[in-house]
């Protein structure tokens, strides 16, 4: 299957606790997208735009898109939010692909962001609690970190393992996170440290969970024919899939795998029109260590119960066969639920165009991107090839 759009330029801001709100956030990383591209781009050159955004805290949740114009210099833009819980991100990349595609567009901004950090703790449950089932999860008392400690026990539990790989998840990503100048966590654990953290949520600890962060990410999305009138190295759009499961985990048929991620990724695989192993390295959804083992074997790439010897054997490591989250990952790189996939995507351009500094790895050529709402309620996958 052809291209139908390419990414032409990206950018990001830090991740972390910042002191910026979500204007300045938004502002910053569109600009940096619109300065990264090698041509140069006239604002009044996008046709449409998308902002990816959960509103936490309850900033802004109402026609926020409309800020994304005013942010990128374009007043008058036609803008649209998308509010997919956590696979925002992923979700906003598709709508522009989509619009490319169809003839609608010929250059669309992408946007994600999301201020996490300036609520007290009580609301950030609440706020982080809203992607999972209200009715009865929440009102049980189920936090989201629950949510995923009971995937975990079942996980381990059925098949007869150890909690080792989620350490070796977390020790790699903070790894890779030290590498990354945009990450919120930017040093390196012991698998130690990991074991012996304060429990969230057996078998989650401390060192388990992604931090509550700020931060904005932002790409360009072109029509393939144009792609190259802004940059010599565009990184192709291969494939799109996307897919939803029960919003309560209870409703599901069982508990160790994400149905959503699996039909995401072979809808993506189909329209890509390649087999797993074209694929150079994946960026997932990392909330928790447990959710990078159900994403490797939900995507394909180990059987199930497999990506935990997998991961212990080093081969999702930078210098591994199949290279997982070299960013650091959500995990360390921090998770601003709207940025989140956008960050994804931005990574994947700079690793495929071979600008990755310190963290880039040899011999890339296709990336694929995961995207989860909630606990796999909502999953988003796209895969990407260089220019």
């Amino acid at each position: 299957m052809g291209h139908r759009a390419a990414i032409v330029g990206a950018g990001h801001t830090r991740f972390g606790v910042l002191t910026d709100g979500p204007r300045p956030l938004l502002r910053a990383a569109v600009g940096n997208a619109l300065a990264s591209v090698d041509h140069g781009v006239d604002p009044h050159a996008l046709d449409e735009a998308f902002l990816a955004t959960l509103g936490f805290g309850g900033w802004q949740i109402g026609n926020a898109s409309a800020i994304l114009a005013e942010e990128a210099g374009r007043p008058g833009l036609p803008t649209t939010r998308v509010e997919n819980a956590c696979a925002s991100g992923g979700s906003a990349l598709r709508a522009a692909v989509r619009a490319v595609a169809a003839g609608a567009a010929e250059l669309v901004l992408v946007a994600g962001v999301e201020k996490m950090t300036d609520v007290s703790n009580a609301r950030r449950r609440y706020w982080l609690g809203v992607s999972g089932d209200t009715e009865w999860e929440r009102l049980a008392g189920l936090t989201f970190a629950g949510v995923y400690g009971l995937l975990a026990s079942a996980y381990l539990k059925v098949h007869r393992l150890g909690p080792e790989a989620l350490a070796e998840v977390a020790v790699k990503n903070h790894a890779n996170g030290a590498q990354n100048p945009n990450a919120h966590f930017q040093k390196q654990i012991r698998s130690e440290d990991v074991v012996r953290a304060p429990r969230v949520a057996d078998p989650l600890g401390l060192y388990d969970c992604c931090p509550v962060s700020d931060g904005a990410a932002a790409v360009l999305v072109a029509r393939e024919d144009v792609a190259r009138r802004y940059t010599d190295t565009p990184v192709y759009v291969e494939g799109l899939g996307a897919s939803s499961d029960f919003l309560a985990v209870q409703e599901r048929p069982r508990l160790t795998g994400f149905d959503a991620t699996r039909a995401a990724a072979d809808a993506a695989f189909r329209e890509a029109g390649c087999d797993r192993s074209a694929v150079s390295f994946l960026e997932v959804h990392d909330c928790f260590t447990i959710a990078e083992l159900l994403a490797i074997e939900d995507l394909g790439f180990a059987g199930p119960g497999e990506a935990a010897a997998l991961t212990l054997s080093g081969a999702t490591r930078p210098t591994g066969r199949l290279p997982v989250n070299p960013d650091g990952g959500l995990k360390a790189k921090g998770h601003p639920i709207g940025a989140t996939g956008i960050s994804q995507v931005y990574e994947v351009f700079l690793q495929l165009r071979g600008q990755a500094g310190a963290r880039q790895l040899p011999e890339v050529d296709r990336a694929l991107t995961h995207n989860v709402g909630g606990a796999g309620a909502t999953a988003t996958v796209s895969i990407f090839r260089a220019g």
